[in-house]
């Protein structure tokens, strides 16, 4: 009988102190005081709704985004995780990561948050310029950023994600690796460095930067890589590098197919079931976006589901798992879709004929796969 994959929690929390200009996620301008007891109540009873799919399994990861995570109180999170403890199995080494803006945080708050369970933080730098921060519309400076790093470390985060984005208006070759040489001198064990990109339903969509040209971009992608792989980083992810033993068990469960349940102001979800035949099925599920719908108790939490063919579980499984420079192994692939290669074998057989994609034990994008990463996905569309 197929086993099912390993279970993650994604909680979402909703606000912000103010909106970033190239922020496309689910994110509102925060009030002066947030309803804290008022959200923890609802993320309970919105895990109520969805705990019968997953009855009798263990979360092995959480992972708390936003939004601003770190703007809730650590009395809310002793409630919260109080909560869950009642409702969950949890997995004796499970991981739990908070996301926190280094413009909110408090020493205190931070080693509060460990004592409570929290044992991994990711802390959106994104730049340690303070012209770069600026432009972006962050509410930190870089004296910010580094004492909040510094804070973290000293309440005990000794498993710590630093998010740094390059590509930034005016930012130059030199300014890129000042910033990595920056996170690097704090020796974080992961590092989540990305282009800035221009996406819909943003400011900077409606009032476009000038970023730099694509031949420094290709410079900085390339002379980035090569830095953080002298100082001992394995680039896992597109977007991801990593420490030995050090990558991020939450995502990458996303990224190998696995499953999660999504709670919260606009949270997403996949959880997969067995049929009495053993086979795979996967349902998508998603809850209500705005803030005060989530806490209206005469509204429902969830907004929709989806089941995901059967003739789409490989496609979608791909579609994840080769943002990994590993890829997935077969026997991986097979168990998480519950479909044989050959469920994909037209766009496999073009990726593989264009260089793209290799197979073998493994299925995994070669090095210009990975170069060409957007046209190899576009093939499983």
């Amino acid at each position: 009988m197929r086993q099912l994959p390993p279970l993650s929690l994604y909680i979402h929390v909703p606000w912000c102190i103010r909106k970033c200009p190239y922020c496309d996620f689910n994110s509102h301008t925060a009030s002066r005081e947030l309803p804290e007891a008022d959200y923890v109540a609802a993320l309970l009873s919105d895990l109520d709704s969805e705990r019968e799919q997953v009855y009798g399994r263990v979360i092995q990861t959480i992972f708390i985004g936003g939004g601003t995570p770190s703007l809730l109180s650590a009395q809310a999170y002793e409630q919260l995780f109080e909560g869950l403890q009642q409702r969950l199995a949890f997995a004796t080494d499970i991981e739990i990561t908070l996301e926190a803006n280094p413009g909110t945080f408090e020493a205190d708050r931070f080693a509060a948050y460990r004592t409570l369970g929290i044992n991994r933080l990711s802390m959106g730098i994104q730049s340690f310029n303070d012209l770069h921060l600026q432009k972006l519309g962050r509410i930190h400076d870089s004296a910010q950023a580094k004492a909040a790093i510094t804070a973290a470390r000293t309440a005990g985060f000794d498993n710590l994600n630093l998010d740094l984005m390059h590509g930034l208006p005016g930012q130059s070759l030199a300014d890129a690796l000042e910033d990595i040489n920056t996170a690097l001198s704090f020796n974080p064990p992961h590092l989540s460095w990305y282009q800035l990109t221009i996406e819909p339903n943003t400011e900077f969509y409606k009032r476009p930067p000038a970023l730099p040209e694509d031949e420094t971009l290709w410079d900085i992608q390339d002379a980035g890589q090569q830095r953080l792989a002298a100082a001992g980083f394995a680039h896992y992810e597109i977007s991801a590098f990593a420490q030995p033993g050090k990558q991020a068990r939450h995502n990458l469960n996303y990224w190998q197919f696995g499953d999660y349940l999504g709670i919260g102001a606009g949270a997403h979800g996949k959880v997969s079931k067995r049929d009495n035949n053993g086979q795979i099925h996967a349902t998508r599920r998603w809850k209500t976006r705005q803030p005060s719908d989530y806490l209206n108790p005469d509204k429902a939490f969830l907004a929709g589901s989806n089941d995901i063919a059967s003739t789409e579980m490989g496609l979608e499984c791909l579609m994840n798992a080769l943002r990994l420079r590993a890829g997935i192994t077969v026997e991986r692939f097979e168990q998480r879709t519950g479909q044989t290669l050959a469920s994909v074998a037209e766009p496999i057989a073009k990726a593989k004929a264009m260089g793209l994609l290799e197979v073998g034990e493994d299925i995994r994008a070669t090095e210009r796969g990975q170069q060409y990463l957007n046209e190899l996905l576009g093939l499983f569309l």
